[in-house]
């Protein structure tokens, strides 16, 4: 049976192994979660667990990714390296050293075309306002990206594209999710909420997704290898922000299926998702991260998730073959 199920815990209480199945433990009773078809596992409070627990989720191979009440990624348990690769890691942290800047640019480039489809969007339905928006990204970006300039022109230049993306919203959102500036520990409004919770399932996703590649999830090019967290997975989750995240979050607050009102922490300055409204976004995140479509080269269906993995893969085709990277651009739709 393929371990393709996402559970997700958003209660108190404690995990235990109990004869060949996972029980989850609280206030109100046991519940049992089938093993045979769970790849991951996402604890959304204040859980307990033991050794035995993680070596038994681990021999089945489920990835555990623990968040705080506050909703803060707190890290990730998988199962130990099987597709560790030596030989890989060399020549990764080669091309680093030698190559940044390209695969640098070509993600920042992915950002934005992916950026400006999803404005595209809006502006054929009459918000004529983002033409200036448009055309900056079309045309202003690539020749910066044309340029010979340095990580952190590169990096300037990523910021640059995702504040002007912010400063988009006031054309087509309600003014209770509108952003005046990005805000991200603890976020200040329900946007900036909605935007880190969503950025987080995604890096979560990516490094799920990595995992099954043979990659070196430390070794990053746009952003800089660091101590404590998984940066190759921080790169290649950003061109997917706008077709994931921002999707998510741009259908749920038009529908009215999330509200200031209703579905944010009022003693937090309505700057937290409640628990409903967790549930609402986590349901709208994961049929949006598994909606299938013709991928144009592959000439079969896949999901937005497994494109993830298979930008994974480009990576290694650049590194070991050189072949041109180029991150999936929604237009392309590979």
């Amino acid at each position: 049976m393929a371990k393709n199920h996402t559970r997700y815990i958003f209660s108190m209480g404690e995990l235990k192994r109990k004869d060949n199945s996972i029980m989850f433990k609280n206030e109100k009773g046991n519940f049992y979660i089938p093993i045979q078809d769970t790849k991951e596992l996402y604890c959304m409070n204040e859980v307990s667990f033991n050794t035995k627990f993680l070596d038994f989720i681990a021999k089945a191979g489920i990835t555990l990714h623990l968040f705080n009440y506050y909703e803060n990624y707190s890290g990730t348990f998988y199962p130990k390296e099987k597709y560790v690769s030596g030989n890989l890691t060399v020549k990764q942290a080669i091309c680093f050293i030698e190559r940044r800047l390209e695969i640098a640019k070509a993600i920042v480039e992915g950002i934005s075309l992916n950026i400006h489809e999803v404005l595209y969007h809006y502006f054929r339905h009459g918000k004529k306002e983002l033409k200036p928006y448009l055309d900056w990204i079309k045309e202003d970006v690539p020749k910066f990206l044309s340029k010979n300039i340095t990580i952190e022109q590169i990096l300037f230049i990523e910021g640059q594209i995702w504040a002007r993306f912010y400063a988009s919203f006031k054309y087509f959102l309600p003014d209770d999710f509108i952003i005046n500036k990005r805000v991200k520990r603890p976020p200040d409004n329900p946007m900036n909420a909605l935007i880190g919770f969503g950025n987080t399932l995604l890096y979560t996703k990516t490094i799920s997704s990595i995992y099954q590649t043979h990659l070196n999830q430390t070794i990053a090019f746009l952003h800089s290898p660091r101590e404590g967290r998984f940066s190759l997975s921080l790169d290649l989750c950003e061109v997917f922000k706008p077709i994931i995240v921002f999707k998510t979050i741009f259908d749920l607050v038009a529908k009215k299926r999330l509200q200031v009102s209703k579905h944010f922490d009022k003693s937090l300055n309505y700057a937290l998702l409640n628990e409903s409204g967790k549930k609402i976004f986590i349901d709208a995140f994961e049929t949006r991260i598994n909606e299938t479509f013709m991928h144009k080269k592959l000439k079969r269906k896949v999901s937005y998730k497994h494109c993830l993995k298979l930008d994974g893969y480009k990576l290694i085709k650049f590194i070991v073959e050189d072949k041109e990277f180029k991150p999936f651009l929604l237009k392309e739709k590979m």
